[in-house]
């Protein structure tokens, strides 16, 4: 059972759970965000609302071997799933890395940057837990922190997994199409700041989804963190895209003195903000590859989207702010 599993982590768990012989039941709010390929490889789809206690007990029925919480954002969420944990073999709720804090007290979301001179393991410390707003900056670690500890503390075989920057076929943010839209527009530079030495560490969707299996064999209470096992840079992004598509740019390094917003892209953290995996491997979960090795599956999916003028997020400012060819090119008439 995988709790809002329409979205990239949720399909990446469908699908390698599927293939491994599972029997597999995904809730969502709206049908149609269910890909037809996993309805057709055996799949089955319940229209549930998480937050509606007569809903979720509907959905869960008499248990599951198997249960993931793709959408377990406050304690309350949490909360609701208690009573139904007696009859679940295992439980999986999936976190983010947005709940660290570095020496002094930022985190991911914090006007200041964090700053983690080695690898963020799971005894790291984290926000405090707390309430209010979870889709606000300060708002959505503290309640993710909540209701980390809700679950850990409720006695039951619980495994919360704090994933990194995911990609992967079905993402509502597809951070690469920054890059990718760039080549489709055959544009001859990219545009890196700070020298493109800047990384928030990768997690393809689908090594997550192979960690939840290894869990779903070893249940037990606990925190793992699910990253990709290399962590390349915003440069080694940039690079791995483009030679998928065969395409060649120049790269524009930039340094501090370039104007403000240019190069800018969403893996800039310096020094690179890296996650340990080392609990996870011990436990003997295998990735299924690295960065290189997994993104292709996401970068096709966003050309065929392209294709048919259905790429996520199109018109987000998000994506406009990485996308400023404009401001590009001003400082290249200007040099």
């Amino acid at each position: 059972m995988i709790l809002g599993g329409t979205g990239v982590l949720g399909r990446a768990m469908a699908w390698r759970l599927i293939k491994a012989g599972w029997a597999v039941d995904v809730t969502g709010r709206d049908r149609d965000r269910m890909p037809k390929g996993l309805t057709a490889a055996g799949a089955r789809f319940i229209t549930s609302e998480r937050r509606e206690p007569a809903a979720l007990a509907g959905a869960i029925g008499a248990g599951a071997d198997l249960l993931v919480d793709a959408v377990c954002f406050t304690e309350t969420d949490a909360r609701q799933l208690l009573p139904h944990l007696p009859d679940v073999s295992s439980a999986v709720m999936l976190s983010s890395k947005a709940v660290y804090i570095d020496s002094a007290g930022n985190h991911v979301n914090s006007d200041v940057a964090p700053r983690f001179d080695t690898a963020v393991t799971e005894s790291n410390p984290t926000m405090e837990p707390g309430a209010g707003d979870y889709d606000s900056p300060e708002g959505y670690g503290a309640n993710k922190v909540a209701a980390e500890r809700a679950l850990l503390d409720s006695g039951h075989p619980v495994t919360v997994i704090r994933a990194s920057k995911v990609h992967g076929e079905g993402a509502s943010r597809p951070r690469e199409w920054m890059f990718v839209k760039r080549i489709l527009d055959g544009r001859p530079a990219v545009f890196l700041a700070g020298a493109g030495k800047g990384g928030d560490h990768t997690t393809a969707a689908v090594n997550t989804a192979a960690l939840v299996e290894r869990v779903a064999a070893v249940p037990g209470a606990r925190v793992l963190n699910s990253a990709d096992p290399d962590a390349p840079n915003a440069q080694g992004i940039a690079r791995t895209i483009a030679e998928y598509l065969g395409h060649e740019w120049d790269e524009v390094l930039l340094d501090s003195s370039a104007p403000a917003g240019l190069g800018d892209h969403p893996w800039n953290f310096r020094p690179p903000l890296v996650l340990s995996t080392a609990a996870s491997l011990e436990l003997g979960y295998e990735p299924v590859g690295c960065y290189a090795e997994t993104i292709p599956h996401q970068i096709d999916w966003l050309i065929s989207a392209a294709a048919s003028n259905a790429v996520p997020g199109q018109g987000d400012p998000f994506f406009n702010h990485y996308l400023n060819y404009e401001l590009e090119e001003g400082y290249l008439r200007r040099k």
